[in-house]
């Protein structure tokens, strides 16, 4: 599949409607990406720009109309209009999402006509509420590709902020939206993008002592879905490689436990480690080079990595007791895991190697499935005592701060711009049943992630190329 995000240069501030109508310049283009000069103001004099560092009381309200087309075209994702509206709609469903945006009612839209895609009706615009505007287009080339050019306007100043657009495969045009909304979002909040990514997570049906357990994947908004293996073993505990070519998960074939990498390409698996007794989330490190898990050998078990390509495990932790749940910083130099070594579960950071381990939680209760967020500024973890809670801490322990309030909340992992967190919630009763959940930081933003069926174990993976 043809990677997205080649940029186009033919959309200069004074873009033509030729420019924007030769396939050649915009399949050829070198990928630049233009920001105007300066910082633009609001009518108060401030930068336009989103808070992210608390609750948000009153999300930016942005305008993002149809994104129209200079000529209806037939595709295999469908014609070039109905298109527009379709990109028109990921973009704001995925910044409405980010509870940062409240994107205008459809009803206070008007149509934009092509040319005027960058040539903005300000006036008009100012008087819908509207602070920001995103406005764009879709055009089908002669390759049988499609061009998507995104805008994002100070609706106040008057003034472009910022634009990109991509060439992509009718196949991949979700992704064109995914990343338009990355543009706006990381215009104005200053943070990375982590819209056009993608989740692995284990789907669940059946009764609770019957379960069957499918690896599947989907986009991050809970598109395109799809499953990877049959149900026919039990799986667990999905997790991306660096480079996403690949999943490493659990599985028990023949009711046996090992270590399985599923190739995303071939649609096989590789068995890593097998007969072995292990707990938790087999995670890559940052480089790709090694795999952490869990082995339980004499009624001890302990932290090992192995090489992801195969090979003999290297014990990493000995103290006696459940040394489990390893997650790399980002940078590869140290790992967290949990440990009930001092009488209870809690969270340790050792180095790589093993050395230097040391306690770091000590807010009462127990601690589990710790993961180091991307940008290494936060520790996310399960908290358990009466109800399982999802929340996060500094590398060194200060800082606690739980996120969410539910009977069973447990499994986090981060988004690829370490704002986020998507986790799975179990239900009370006899049923078993799960869902996909997501958190940001602040707590004040939670929802459901749409699965076709039960769902636990989610991974998010990195922003996709």
């Amino acid at each position: 599949m043809r990677m997205i995000g080649k940029i186009l240069a033919a959309l200069t501030a004074t873009v033509a409607l030729s420019a924007m109508t030769t396939a050649a310049a915009a399949q050829t283009a070198p990928p630049t990406q233009q920001q105007p000069a300066g910082q633009p103001q609001d009518q108060s004099g401030a930068p336009l720009e989103v808070s992210v560092t608390g609750g948000v009381s009153e999300p930016m309200p942005i305008a993002i109309p149809v994104m129209p087309t200079a000529q209806v075209v037939q595709t295999p994702a469908g014609p070039t209009d109905a298109l527009g509206r379709q990109l028109a709609d990921i973009v704001a469903n995925d910044l409405k999402n980010s509870g940062l945006f409240t994107p205008l009612s459809p009803g206070k839209l008007r149509p934009v006509g092509f040319q005027e895609v960058n040539a903005p009706a300000f006036d008009y615009w100012g008087g819908t509420g509207a602070q920001a505007l995103v406005q764009g287009f879709v055009r089908a080339g002669a390759d049988g590709n499609l061009t998507v050019g995104c805008y994002l306007y100070d609706v106040f100043s008057k003034v472009e902020l910022t634009r990109q657009g991509f060439v992509v495969p009718p196949s991949d045009w979700r992704r064109a939206g995914h990343k338009c909304a990355d543009m706006v979002y990381t215009r104005l909040t200053g943070e990375g993008p982590y819209f056009d990514s993608r989740i692995v997570y284990v789907s669940e049906t059946g009764p609770k002592g019957k379960r069957i357990k499918r690896l599947a994947i989907m986009d991050q908004d809970g598109a395109n879905h799809r499953f990877l293996t049959n149900g026919q073993a039990i799986v667990l505990t999905p997790r991306f490689a660096p480079n996403q070519q690949s999943i490493v998960y659990m599985s028990y074939e023949d009711n046996r436990p090992a270590i399985y990498v599923y190739d995303l390409g071939s649609g096989r698996p590789r068995r890593i480690v097998q007969n072995v007794s292990l707990t938790f989330a087999p995670r890559f490190s940052p480089d790709g080079r090694w795999i952490l898990f869990s082995m339980a050998q004499g009624g001890n078990t302990d932290i090992y990595r192995v090489p992801a390509s195969g090979g003999s495990p290297q014990r990493l932790t000995t103290s006696p007791g459940i040394d489990t749940g390893g997650s790399y910083s980002p940078d590869g130099s140290k790992i967290v895991f949990e440990s009930d070594r001092s009488g209870g579960q809690q969270l340790y950071v050792m180095n790589a190697d093993g050395s230097n381990q040391q306690r770091i939680s000590f807010g009462g209760g127990r601690y589990g499935t710790p993961v180091w967020s991307p940008r290494g500024d936060l520790i996310a973890f399960t908290k358990l005592g009466g109800a399982f809670r999802i929340g996060i801490m500094s590398p060194n322990g200060s800082g606690e701060k739980l996120l969410t309030n539910a009977w069973q909340d447990e499994g986090p992992s981060w988004s690829p711009n370490g704002r986020a967190i998507t986790f799975f919630r179990s239900s009370q009763g006899g049923q078993g049943k799960a869902d996909l959940w997501m958190v940001d930081l602040t707590g004040q933003v939670e929802r459901k992630i749409p699965t076709p069926l039960d769902g636990s174990d989610p991974a998010w993976g990195p922003l996709r190329p």
